[in-house]
């Protein structure tokens, strides 16, 4: 399995950490995303490219037809390894096809620093802590992207 994304439109999001680290934005994307075992930088160019594109917030005319930079959103990137859970056995979860932690924050900065090279506002949450994420869905509006899939 590659590399995984649930993007949110929302009016706002925030994230505040066990270790204390708080950030937030405004109108934008609410990225949750899964860095699987076969990933690589290639793969977070691929889908970063893919959700910066993405057209779906509303025009003058109230169609889906602006992207991101269109509206002057904002990203937030949220780590979030369960998104490559593995339900088919059993009732317990499988994580065995998500990235080991190295490289699944190396690959998790990496697709945030490109993310930072086309958007003044980025937030984060922190890699591997708990976090208490909030957030208030535009729409709703909601998509899932695997990289293996485009």
């Amino acid at each position: 399995m590659k590399m995984r994304a649930l993007i949110q439109r929302v009016s706002q999001a925030s994230v505040v950490c066990d270790d204390g680290f708080q950030s937030s934005i405004g109108h934008g994307f609410l990225i949750l995303l899964g860095v699987g075992a076969e990933d690589d930088e290639e793969s977070c160019a691929r889908l970063w490219q893919k959700i910066k594109k993405l057209r779906i917030f509303k025009d003058q005319q109230g169609k889906t037809n602006l992207d991101l930079a269109a509206v002057e959103g904002q990203v937030m990137v949220v780590s979030q390894f369960t998104l490559l859970a593995d339900t088919k056995k059993g009732n317990r979860p499988s994580f065995t096809k998500a990235a080991p932690p190295e490289k699944g924050e190396y690959l998790y900065q990496y697709f945030v620093e490109l993310a930072k090279r086309d958007f003044p506002v980025v937030e984060t949450g922190s890699f591997g802590a708990e976090m208490q994420v909030n957030l208030t869905n535009e729409g709703p509006f909601t998509l899932w992207l695997d990289t293996d899939q485009f």
